[in-house]
């Protein structure tokens, strides 16, 4: 399996990497920042659910807890930094297949001593609140002295704002470090604790001060005799559910010793067991052309799985992940349409999980709806731990107006109602779930159908759906929006099928449901196969987008136009029509799909990371084959590429998640119909083949696609009905099959 590599240090990406390079586990992730300290350098631990307000009226923040990786390290009295001195060699490397992050470095001093050093660290997959360390220093050319700093460092801020209370730290039987910290609004509590570990005994004093408990090792180094220092960092909060009715500080500090006592090395070997599971029952192979292709969908199914909190459904996953603070650590339609897909059809548990904290804040979605005259439930935009409305008021200040815009997404982008829905319809037609669906699915439904038709309002004896925000947010508060009518209308439907599936009687909601489905005015194709975005898009100026789209994800076109002129000429963000085609492919024919992919691409700037993905599924169903493996290679550089601050403040998150997409439902065009599992494959030229493992309603398949037959394996479960190139098939065992 590749590795994700840095050859040489360059301070210009020193946080993209931190990005790239997080270890995590779900619970928590750690930025892959440097243990030395550098004057630009965005360290961040984070683990999932631990949200604060700095002030009350804030939004929540995800916060940055204390960092444990932080070193300073004196070689002969010099501090080892990369900026000083001669680096003779570096290589980094995120290692993928274990979760390991390994950096080998070969430094020369001022005064002319060369040092290897090697640091190592991971985040342990087999125990979530593991993190282990291990520093190795080898003095090549004569005896010299070493000094480390190292511990638990509170100094770390969420840019400037400080969440946490230092309640206590102590120093354990000379050796254990443990930090008590309480966030500020929220109340959570978190414990830190961490030891180090000498494969020869120096002399070691401790210091508390200024936020920060901190161990100095003094240490002789032999010439040529490598020397190491193993650290391990253990993470409880008062939000954790294994506690077994201890304290975070008594669960960490007893973790802690088994831990220490067992070894860099063996726990190692533990949690790369566990990474060796995810990746035979979820890895996707790809027999390309151009090697990057595969890393590129191994690196996102790899930060897929440690950012989703799958042991907790009161948590989701953050449009950063646990990578950085970007967005706040905020829960959006992300989570539904980009992510939960990738677990759905590979382990449909972690999806019920994703579904669960939705239905565990219905009554802040239902309270919100109330306050802004609704009926139903209106999730929020941005949600966090408690559910309640997390969106900015504000955008940042334009710097070409100087003006803070009013952020209308909490106001007006309400189809993540329908998102949720849609996701709520989707896992129960991949799982089959009657437990799920009966109770929370059909609650989901039901709630969020009530809230479309008491937001549709009368006008030319139809029903039509004003002031709203598409997917595309360069398309302000317009009416009759395409994506969200269609949507709304799939949303009640599927209510009222499940109703009626379930015995649900309620007369009142399928009366003004039926109603609502016969009345709600849905855009169609005009004369040029166009469907309209909404009632005023097709209307408005056009202008040259060549140069915004060479610079696509600038957000450039800002600059130059404000957001309101923006807001009236025909240019996206993202395509909320061709969105609504991935979503909904059935509803229209392909000469419909074909055009609108076209129209829409062309005025469409790609600012957004959700679309090139999205376009290269489109396309590739649409049979633009070669496009969509275009659109599939620029998705994948969006965190991948080389723009060196594309990712500073966390990964996108859902375009990661639309990369796996883009692959299966793109190139191997999985999609379910009439109940069945179906698969149309359209392979770009230079894939020779595409195999991946697959979950349909309790049965798990693996599939191996080239452009001339396809292979479909029942690993487990019962005999499975597909379709594949319109052709129906039983697969009980092994199955093959000439595409041409």
């Amino acid at each position: 399996m590749k590795k994700l590599e840095e050859n040489s240090f360059d301070p210009r990406y020193i946080n993209k990497f931190a990005s790239l390079m997080t270890v995590g586990n779900g619970y928590f992730g750690l930025r892959a920042s440097h243990e030395e300290n550098y004057v630009n350098q965005t360290r961040g631990m984070y683990v999932a659910g631990i949200y604060n307000k700095a002030t009350v009226n804030e939004p929540s923040d995800l916060v940055n807890l204390p960092d444990v990786a932080g070193m300073n390290i004196e070689l002969d009295g010099e501090v080892f930094s990369l900026l000083t001195g001669e680096i003779l060699s570096y290589k980094r490397q995120l290692n993928l297949e274990n979760g390991e992050l390994r950096r080998d470095i070969l430094w020369k001093s001022r005064t002319g001593s060369r040092f290897r050093l090697t640091f190592q660290r991971f985040a342990a997959k087999n125990d979530r609140h593991v993190l282990a360390t291990k520093l190795t220093v080898t003095s090549l050319d004569k005896p010299a002295q070493m000094k480390i700093v190292t511990g638990i460092d509170a100094q770390q801020t969420n840019f400037g704002r400080q969440h946490l209370i230092e309640e206590k730290v102590r120093v354990a039987e000379g050796d254990l470090l443990q930090g008590t910290y309480k966030t500020t609004e929220s109340g959570h509590t978190i414990a830190i604790a961490t030891c180090c570990t000498g494969s020869v005994k120096g002399e070691m004093s401790h210091t508390a001060k200024n936020r920060q408990l901190l161990s100095a090792i003094n240490q002789d180094l032999l010439a040529d005799t490598p020397f190491v220092l193993e650290k391990m960092g253990v993470i409880f909060t008062s939000l954790d559910g294994d506690l077994r009715g201890e304290s975070p500080e008594e669960a960490s500090e007893a973790v802690l010793r088994s831990c220490s006592a067992a070894g860099y090395d063996a726990l190692l070997h533990k949690s790369a067991g566990e990474w060796a599971q995810f990746w035979m029952e979820k890895r996707i192979k790809v027999a390309s052309t151009r090697d990057f292709d595969q890393l590129a969908i191994d690196f996102s199914l790899y930060q897929l799985e440690v950012m989703t909190p799958a042991h907790d459904e009161r948590f989701s996953v953050g449009a950063k992940g646990l990578t950085g603070e970007g967005y706040k650590g905020h829960v959006f339609w992300d989570t539904e349409i980009f992510i939960t897909p990738f677990h759905l059809y590979t382990e449909p548990e972690k999806a019920r999980k994703l579904l669960r904290y939705r239905y565990l804040r219905l009554k802040q979605a239902l309270d919100k709806a109330a306050s802004n005259g609704y009926e139903g439930a209106l999730f929020p935009w941005e949600s966090a731990f408690t559910g309640e409305e997390e969106t900015p008021e504000f955008a940042a200040i334009n710097i070409k107006t100087g003006k803070r815009q009013k952020v209308a997404s909490a106001l007006a982008e309400h189809h993540i109602v329908a998102d949720i829905a849609y996701t709520v319809v989707k896992y129960y037609q991949n799982t089959w779930d009657d437990s799920f669906m009966k109770k929370e699915g059909l609650e989901l439904l039901k709630e969020t159908s009530r809230f479309w038709i008491s937001r549709a309002v009368e006008e030319n004896d139809q029903l039509v759906i004003k002031d709203v925000i598409g997917p595309d947010e360069y398309t302000e508060h317009i009416d009759n929006n395409a994506f969200t009518n269609y949507m709304a209308w799939y949303n009640v439907e599927q209510a009222l099928f499940f109703m009626d599936k379930y015995g649900d009687d309620d007369r009142q909601l399928k009366d003004r449901g039926h109603e609502f489905l016969k009345r709600l005015y849905l855009p169609k194709a005009n004369d040029d196969k166009i469907i309209p975005q909404d009632d005023t898009f097709l209307s408005k100026p056009e202008i040259d987008l060549s140069r915004y789209k060479q610079a696509q994800g600038s957000q450039g076109i800002l600059m130059d136009y404000s957001r309101q002129e923006v807001n009236e000429m025909q240019i996206l963000k993202q395509a909320d029509v061709v969105m609504l085609l991935y979503l909904l492919p059935d509803v229209f024919p392909s000469d419909i799909i074909y055009e609108n992919l076209r129209y829409y691409e062309e005025h469409t700037i790609h600012d957004s990371s959700l679309s090139k993905a999205i376009h290269a599924i489109v396309a590739a169903r649409a049979g633009e084959i070669e496009k969509a493996y275009e659109f599939f290679q620029e998705s994948c550089l969006i965190d991948l590429g080389p723009n060196p601050q594309s990712s500073d403040e966390g990964l996108h998150a859902a375009s990661l998640g639309a990369i796996w997409m883009a692959a299966m439902f793109g190139f191997a065009n999985v999609s379910i119909k009439n109940q069945r599992l179906s698969l149309d494959p359209k392979l770009p030229s230079g894939w020779s083949e595409l195999a991946f493992p697959l979950n349909f309603q309790g049965s798990r398949l693996h599939v191996a696609l080239t452009h001339n037959q396809a292979v479909i394996t029942k690993v487990s479960g019962d005999d499975v009905c597909i379709e594949l190139n319109g052709t129906e098939f039983l697969v009980s065992d092994k199955f093959a099959m000439d595409l041409h």
